[in-house]
């Protein structure tokens, strides 16, 4: 039960200025927890004997503000908003398919077939762009800015002509309109980006991005793999590095590269030496004009991306995954959510998210299936936050790295005892909102205190969809209070297209995945070495539907690794089912390793619960077969760790910080906690770590372009740290 409320917090509340709402809302939290004459006495006022007597005794005036109060009381109940049917119940939301090992699939549409497609009209992605166009109205589709500026808007007509100049002109200079014509495409978030890839679309041929964070060796191995012969660039100094390929003859296949940005006659002529045609994409795109060829469009069978996975070992992965796996991976998502969410012609997406993954595809195709708009970030990461506020978004794909940011920064602002009090108190007050299926963001805890971190993000977003990793259930359950929208959590890898498990609008509670998509089922195996059993409900995540893909581009190998000869995709993480029929994921069955005593380990469950650690940015557990205790790589929180080091008297500049030993105790000290609280196993927990001041980055190669990390690279860079930690700690 509550305790009852100090005279002189509600007085403080009155003398402030206080809004007469934030009362009302105060009020019924007390009201949810206390009796009446727990009220009274919590405000110091006289007992009485029943209330009749209490209210006869008071003056008219004061019988006139309880009346006016009453009022004030019934009217918020009948202005708040009604929660939002849930389109399934939620107790069940997944069921078993009969005659299928235990498999599972979504209860939403009722029908036990899966689903291919959501529109008739939108059953490849050159379909999805086209009804994108003609719902549109010839809209504004595709969006960049400068600095300062504001956003400047390519139409959905201009971006379909450019796109057919631009397939034409390819066609001109020796592409097939073929879906075994793979095309390159090595360029930041950007139109041209978009453009390239329609291009590739209207002729049926099939693109394949290329990012610099995949490191020389990988770009030089996907461009030989994938027979490449184009590659569409947005810098000369990427055009470079690919003509230093062509050089030392690693790529001979490479003849061409189309340029986006502005080069010298220079490049050009270190390309014509060594056998490489170097043009500007306007170049070509004018040679589409006057050599204009109607579109050849793909069908549903047809690939559409060979998605190459950076995985954390090896060469990367090429996924192909056809136009019909894309659609039916995001039919499935509107499936799921249409109910409460309908994407129209205004809505509104940020990118920044690379669009070499396949979240961001997927997200991106919703909004040019409902003629929506995309606006590009200026391609640094630190102006997000002014790019969002010029543009306006109502859709905004994140991973959990950046929710962690910004609850950090919030809390972190919250710098006295009394505003962390009434910060917490604020977002429990929405939190029980968002718990019976209110999501708004006009009460009066967004006015004093949530107002200004919706406005950060635009002040218009209505969905979030994170995806890529965890994300922890404080975080996300904070913020769907704060944020004031639909936050909804996916789970999924590239050899499913993008997801295969969301979130079911209305279930707002954290710590799972959602149910299956409406496009796939899934299933548990057995993982005996971790004795996890599908008999318990426990087991590795096996995807079976139309979003799973077709295989890895010439790697038969590693095909037969990933699909089971019924078409299983089997995705080396380990779930649970909950009883709501939800899926939770408990650990990983690709990264585990023995200590020397026998004991098998899963680092990246033991990562994801010290990561809640307040100081903890990033951590890295190590440990191999010939060591009987793990260690850790922590890398501190620059914004966090000076106000959580002075609470426990040590003070200084962050590098000072990450030096002291004091410090790397206490750290420590806090992760065994978690770990206890837990239930990690001793030999589970670390038992030293490295303090390390720098993030581990995708620049810097110590994570992966979907920001997990790269253990073999991480373990190689902190190889002497581990060997010390080891040798001093026997």
């Amino acid at each position: 039960m509550l305790q009852p409320a100090p005279a002189d917090m509600l007085t403080f509340f009155l003398v402030s200025g206080g809004s007469i709402w934030l009362l009302v809302e105060f009020a019924l939290s007390i009201l949810e927890k206390m009796q009446a004459q727990e009220i009274l006495r919590s405000l110091r006022l006289p007992e009485f004997d029943d209330f009749s007597q209490f209210f006869r005794s008071l003056p008219a005036t004061t019988l006139v503000g309880i009346g006016a109060f009453a009022a004030l009381l019934a009217y918020w109940f009948a202005s708040r908003p009604k929660a939002l049917k849930p389109p399934c119940d939620l107790l069940m939301q997944s069921k078993e398919v009969e005659g299928c090992d235990g498999a599972r699939r979504s209860v939403i549409g009722g029908s036990p077939k899966l689903l291919t497609h959501f529109y008739d009209d939108a059953r490849t992605m050159y379909e999805v762009f086209r009804r994108g166009l003609n719902i549109s109205e010839n809209g504004p589709c595709l969006g960049s800015r400068r600095p300062k500026q504001p956003y400047q808007w390519l139409s959905y007509k201009e971006v379909a002509k450019r796109a057919e100049f631009l397939g034409s002109g390819l066609l001109h200079h020796g592409c097939k309109p073929s879906s075994d014509q793979f095309i390159g495409v090595f360029a930041q978030n950007r139109p041209e980006w978009i453009i390239s890839e329609l291009a590739c679309y209207t002729y049926s041929m099939v693109v394949v991005p290329l990012y610099d964070t995949l490191g020389p060796g990988a770009i030089r191995y996907i461009i030989n793999t994938a027979d490449i012969a184009t590659v569409i660039c947005d810098k000369p100094e990427k055009a470079t590095l690919l003509l230093e390929h062509v050089e030392r003859k690693d790529t001979p296949g490479l003849k061409f590269i189309i340029l986006i940005n502005a080069f010298g006659n220079d490049l050009k002529e270190r390309g014509k030496k060594c056998g490489v045609l170097i043009q500007s994409m306007q170049e070509v795109e004018d040679y589409g004009r006057e050599n204009h060829q109607a579109p050849v469009p793909p069908r549903p069978e047809d690939l559409s991306i060979v998605c190459f996975t950076s995985g954390t070992t090896g060469n990367p992965k090429g996924a192909m995954l056809t136009h019909g796996n894309v659609v039916a991976d995001f039919s499935g998502f509107l499936k799921v959510t249409e109910s409460q969410w309908s994407p129209t012609c205004e809505d509104v997406h940020i990118s920044y998210l690379p669009l070499a993954h396949m979240f961001e595809r997927m997200v991106q195709s919703v909004v040019y299936c409902h003629g929506g708009r995309v606006g590009f970030f200026q391609g640094d990461i630190r102006l997000l936050s002014d790019d969002m506020k010029a543009l306006r978004p109502t859709i905004f794909p994140v991973v959990p790295r950046l929710l962690n940011r910004m609850y950090d920064k919030i809390f972190s602002q919250a710098d006295t005892p009394l505003k962390r009090w009434l910060l917490e108190f604020a977002a429990k007050r929405k939190k029980a909102e968002v718990r019976s299926g209110i999501i708004r963001n006009d009460s009066i805890w967004d006015e004093l205190f949530f107002n200004k971190i919706q406005a950060s993000l635009g002040g218009c977003v209505r969905m979030i969809v994170t995806g890529a990793a965890p994300a922890s259930p404080t975080v996300l359950g904070f913020l769907r209070a704060a944020l004031g929208c639909q936050v909804y959590e996916g789970y999924g890898q590239t050899e499913c297209t993008a997801g295969c498990t969301f979130t079911t609008p209305g279930d707002w509670t954290s710590g799972h995945v959602g149910a299956p998509l409406p496009c796939n089922f899934i299933k548990l195996t057995d993982v005996e070495e971790l004795n996890y059993f599908a008999s318990k409900g426990e087991g590795e995540i096996c995807v079976k539907g139309p979003n799973v893909f077709k295989g890895y581009l010439k790697d038969d190998e590693k095909t037969n690794e990933a699909l089971d000869q019924e078409g299983w995709l089997h995705t080396g993480d380990i779930g649970k089912w909950l009883p709501t029929g939800t899926l939770k994921i408990i650990d990983r069955k690709k990264h585990i390793f023995k200590l020397a005593q026998g004991e098998y380990i899963a680092p990246e469950k033991i990562e994801n619960i010290y990561i809640r650690s307040e100081p903890v940015a990033q951590i890295y557990v190590h440990g191999d077969s010939l060591q009987a205790f793990l260690v850790g790589i922590v890398v501190p929180d620059p914004e966090v760790l000076p106000g959580w080091a002075k609470k426990r008297g040590l003070e200084g500049a962050y590098a000072e910080l990450c030096e002291d030993k004091e410090l790397k105790q206490a750290i420590m000290d806090d992760l065994v906690r978690l770990g206890k609280e837990s239930g990690l196993h001793s030999f589970e927990q670390v038992k030293a770590i490295y303090i390390h001041s720098d993030m581990f980055s995708v620049q810097n190669g110590l994570l992966t372009p979907t920001l997990k990390a790269k253990r073999p690279e991480l373990r190689d860079y902190f190889k002497k740290q581990i060997e010390e930690l080891y040798s001093t700690s026997m």
